[in-house]
């Protein structure tokens, strides 16, 4: 069932600089940062409240991410939705006809994962998380 927003997703050309303004003149705590190798990504999950932020920083260029930043610049990405099971989230949604990414739920910075396309969503890619035991 989904529970809350966990995080919303944004992609920067630099992690770094953008941690100038997010946890730097924000406050907000940095609880994970750490390169996703399969993804391409450099990501960064910072703490507000109950939810976080999440920095997406490509390290290759011929992923997802990298893309989005080369055809739309710096922005929000997408919104992840707190799940106790992602893979029965994607299999209704699926049921409901929303097209996957993901058929199956997959390692991610913010847990178990699994991502619909934004086709289905009104052009806003979403994700579903199942965060580790003992995260947001």
């Amino acid at each position: 069932m989904l529970s809350k927003v966990h995080h919303v997703g944004v992609v920067v050309k630099s992690a770094d600089e953008a941690l100038k303004f997010y946890r730097d003149a924000l406050g907000l705590t940095v609880t994970a940062d750490r390169v996703i190798e399969d993804q391409g990504v450099r990501g960064v999950l910072l703490q507000i409240g109950n939810s976080e932020i999440e920095l997406l920083e490509p390290v290759r260029d011929d992923t997802g991410v990298a893309k989005f930043l080369a055809s739309r610049g710096e922005g929000m990405h997408h919104i992840c939705f707190e799940s106790d099971d992602v893979a029965k989230e994607l299999t209704d949604a699926k049921a409901r006809g929303v097209e996957l990414i993901d058929q199956a739920p997959r390692p991610g910075l913010a847990g178990m994962i699994g991502f619909c396309h934004p086709k289905s969503n009104h052009g806003v890619l979403v994700e579903f998380a199942t965060p580790i035991e003992g995260r947001h």
